[in-house]
């Protein structure tokens, strides 16, 4: 007999909704919750008022190492300083330089732009992208979050 067929549908479908993202999360950067507001006013964040520009903001209130933020021209964008392919130790706060963030400890480089690892290694390891806060624009503040 058997189970009707919606209850063995609904199983499936419970089985398939419930699966591991575990393989998809970042093990080297902890979650960190958090929200930091800038304000496009201020002088510290004139560079924002064209697109391109990027600036790194190290606050304890924001990020594991502090964030970049850069205005892509349609929006702002908010990502992590901290290496994401590595614990946070004493190199792995990256180093702004233009749109890119460099990586002392391997010399690895990510795009501001979407997060990237431009110089991704070819060796069969599993790197990852930078971390990527949201961002809500309302006037002429900025709000950062996880």
């Amino acid at each position: 007999m058997g189970f009707p067929r919606y209850i063995r549908f609904f199983l499936l479908f419970l089985i398939i909704s419930c699966s591991d993202n575990d393989s998809r999360r970042n093990p080297y950067l902890p979650e960190l919750g958090f929200r930091y507001e800038i304000n496009l006013n201020l002088p510290l964040y004139s560079p924002l008022s064209s697109p391109g520009n990027a600036i790194y903001i190290n606050s304890v209130n924001a990020g594991i190492r502090g964030i970049f933020v850069i205005n892509t021209g349609f929006d702002f964008m908010a990502l992590e300083a901290s290496c994401p392919n590595h614990v946070p130790n004493n190199c792995s706060t990256m180093e702004l330089d233009g749109q890119i963030a460099r990586c002392s400890c391997e010399e690895f480089e990510y795009s501001l732009f979407n997060g990237q690892l431009l110089n991704r290694p070819n060796d069969g390891e599993r790197y990852y992208d930078m971390l990527i806060y949201n961002t809500a624009r309302s006037g002429s503040t900025v709000v950062i979050s996880n």
